[in-house]
């Protein structure tokens, strides 16, 4: 799966005030243990599950958009973007049907007081769950003219913040993508169907 078009959206559509953490995957999924690397990285046919025991971020926004499936089916998100992120105790999952039953991916990172670190993350998310608090908060400005590079469609609603801080984040998304990743004791395990929360 691909984010396509990702200012686009539709008058009415609820916007989720939603924090980025899901970017972790792309680099993960790559099998990239440790260091920094440059990365685009989709999802294609299933959502995926990102947990962190904490974010803590600088530059943010929020607005409405879409993710395309490789069958072309267009999915509401919430586009979350992050100027830079550290994520400590990173766990992502991806589950998946196949002819011998359920498989999964988990993979933890950041953790021991050496959290993964990010920047310029994007993602397309549909859930989050989780304790947080902004730093010069906006709700309600043009989605044309939030602070971070990325920017939405004119007219619609957005938030954006100088900084953001979040607890116990839960988040399901589709689409997820970063220039780069740091991420530090990466363990890549298959399961059973094992997932994050």
């Amino acid at each position: 799966m691909k984010l396509r078009r990702l200012t686009r959206s539709h008058s009415g559509r609820i916007v989720l005030a939603a924090v980025p953490v899901a970017i972790a995957a792309s680099v993960l999924m790559g099998g990239v243990a440790q260091g920094a690397v440059p990365v685009s990285f989709s999802v294609s046919g299933s959502q995926f599950q990102i947990g962190a025991s904490k974010l803590e971020g600088t530059g943010f926004s929020q607005y409405a958009g879409v993710a395309t499936d490789t069958a072309g089916k267009d999915h509401q998100a919430a586009i979350a973007n992050i100027t830079s992120a550290t994520l400590s105790d990173l766990c992502q999952s991806v589950v998946t049907d196949t002819p011998l039953g359920k498989m999964g991916v988990l993979i933890t990172a950041g953790g021991g007081g050496k959290p993964a670190s990010a920047s310029d993350l994007q993602i397309g998310m549909t859930d989050l769950k989780g304790d947080s608090s902004f730093t010069n908060i906006r709700i309600g400005v043009d989605a044309s003219t939030v602070k971070t590079d990325a920017k939405g469609q004119a007219g619609d609603f957005a938030q954006d913040a100088d900084g953001i801080s979040i607890s116990n984040l839960q988040q399901t998304a589709w689409s997820t993508q970063a220039s780069v990743f740091t991420l530090t004791g990466m363990h890549l395990e298959l399961t059973d169907g094992k997932t994050c929360f």
